[in-house]
């Protein structure tokens, strides 16, 4: 009986393939050497960025639950922002649309340099309507300290450490102040809602 088996195709397939000439080769060299070089510069530069990044906000959530442990302020117990200045309560004073005087304001020469008053972890640096320049703070018992209306900051960026004293920002009139004596506003913030905070500063 006659065999049903194609004959095999006339084509290459069983032969093996030329090799790369000389320069074929070292241009294939080259090109892997190109790519392995590039992946690593990539992870040189990308990965102390990502572990400095962890790192910051790894101890910044420690730092703040910390915080969280530590009492809240007492009367007479925190600095003035601006020491030296004379600080009048006008916590509750109408203000615009309705609005009250959720902070006192401690007026000083433009650039008089505001002082941390106490302690904590910054959680903000930027910009707001009312406010213009403005610096949160979180303090011990997770209060937050809002200082508003700065001219420019000073050397802090979110999630660093300061310590009372600390120099966040330089007095101003940003924000819906425009115009007015150069002030620093301060507001502290106890679980999200506004408290005096005239009682609990050291008067000079």
């Amino acid at each position: 009986m006659p065999s049903t088996k194609p004959p095999p195709l006339p084509n290459s397939t069983n032969k093996k393939a030329p090799k790369p000439g000389f320069i074929g080769r070292v241009v294939g060299l080259l090109f892997r050497a190109a790519l392995w070089f590039a992946l690593l510069f990539v992870i040189d530069k990308v990965l102390p960025t990502l572990r400095l990044q962890t790192q910051s906000f790894v101890v910044s959530k420690w730092q703040q639950a910390t915080l969280l442990q530590e009492p809240l302020p007492t009367d007479n117990s925190l600095p003035s922002p601006l020491p030296g200045q004379h600080l009048a309560d006008t916590w509750g004073a109408a203000r615009s649309a309705g609005r009250s005087h959720e902070g006192i304001d401690i007026f000083a020469e433009r650039h008089t340099p505001v002082q941390a008053t106490t302690h904590g972890i910054v959680s903000k640096v930027g910009e707001n309507n009312l406010g213009g320049n403005v610096v949160v703070i979180i303090g011990p018992g997770g209060a937050g300290h809002y200082y508003a209306h700065l001219q420019e900051f000073g050397d802090i960026a979110v999630n660093d450490w300061v310590e009372v004293g600390d120099i966040i920002g330089y007095v101003g009139d940003s924000g819906n102040a425009k115009g007015t004596p150069p002030h620093v506003h301060y507001g502290i913030y106890i679980q999200g809602r506004a408290v005096n905070p005239y009682p609990l500063l050291v008067k000079d």
